[in-house]
């Protein structure tokens, strides 16, 4: 599975692929970060990122692009500019009918720390070692958009198998529904 991970800003969107699956190595095909000046009109800023997006997708072919979901801050205006930026990364995602998995940040921290509260710097570190690379990615944006990526990988085998149970069990249900309404009339 070939993972891109976006982890969303309008100044800086971190961008990472990873490549594996869950219980072997994981590969990192490439990582960084798609700046906007801060100054710049928003609209024009998130039509750079959606810019550098399609190139990352262009360029790497994933399957599924993993964002981190948006969760409530104190700051509303950086709150708004994550989302927006959420959204054109699962606009460019959805434009090429790739899947797109959302993660909260505490659930990829969870998954590749071990620990839902890990710092930004433990994260890194973690990333860096998953991925047997020399140093942690720099900025954090890029080390977090690998930790999407990674997360997704590992989390989407149990997803799919909790999916297709679920689905499973809607179908039993219509199926059980159906003959009950055969048997009454």
């Amino acid at each position: 599975m070939r993972v891109l991970g976006v982890d969303p800003g309008l100044t800086r969107c971190g961008v990472g692929v990873v490549e594996g699956v869950a219980g072997r190595q994981l590969t990192m095909l490439g990582v960084g970060v798609v700046r906007t000046p801060a100054d710049a009109d928003t609209g024009l800023r998130l039509v750079g990122i959606e810019r550098g997006i399609e190139e990352w997708i262009d360029r790497f072919e994933p399957e599924l692009v993993a964002v981190e979901r948006v969760f409530s801050q104190h700051n509303v205006r950086t709150v708004m500019g994550t989302a927006q930026a959420s959204a054109v990364a699962m606009l460019c995602a959805a434009r090429r009918g790739l899947p797109v998995a959302l993660h909260t940040p505490s659930e990829v921290k969870a998954a590749v720390t071990g620990s839902g509260r890990a710092d930004k710097a433990q994260v890194g570190a973690m990333v860096t070692r998953l991925l047997r690379l020399s140093a942690p990615p720099r900025p954090a944006d890029a080390a977090d958009a690998l930790a999407l990526a990674i997360c997704h990988i590992w989390r989407a085998p149990a997803q799919n198998r909790l999916q297709q149970a679920v689905a499973r069990n809607r179908l039993q249900q219509a199926a059980a529904l159906h003959a009950s309404k055969g048997r009454t009339s």
